[in-house]
């Protein structure tokens, strides 16, 4: 595995770490909900479903700024957000990311 590789497990704590940014922002969690169909009371049980994590980043990866927003915040690589949704339910498909 290359070094700057996350592990699943890794994989999902960058995901987690990115919907609790999502969940504290005043405009991008109503947008998130309103993109996935997901009320706010039912994030916990949705993210115990299968690909949701993956959704958060791909969220997170569809929107620049977003992702640089997420990556200042974190001080994470915006590489290191698009390598943890490669590992993540899903993530070998192949998708455009502005990165």
């Amino acid at each position: 595995m290359a070094r700057n590789q996350p592990d699943a497990e890794a994989a999902e704590a960058i995901a987690v770490e990115a919907l609790g940014f999502i969940a504290s922002d005043e405009k991008l969690l109503p947008r998130f909900l309103s993109i996935t169909g997901i009320e706010a009371h039912a994030i916990r049980e949705a993210a115990r479903e299968p690909g949701f994590l993956a959704g958060v980043l791909d969220f997170v990866l569809a929107h620049e700024p977003t992702l640089m927003e997420l990556c200042a915040a974190s001080g994470r690589d915006p590489a290191s957000i698009v390598a943890a949704r490669r590992k993540l339910a899903e993530g070998d498909r192949s998708f455009e990311s502005s990165i």
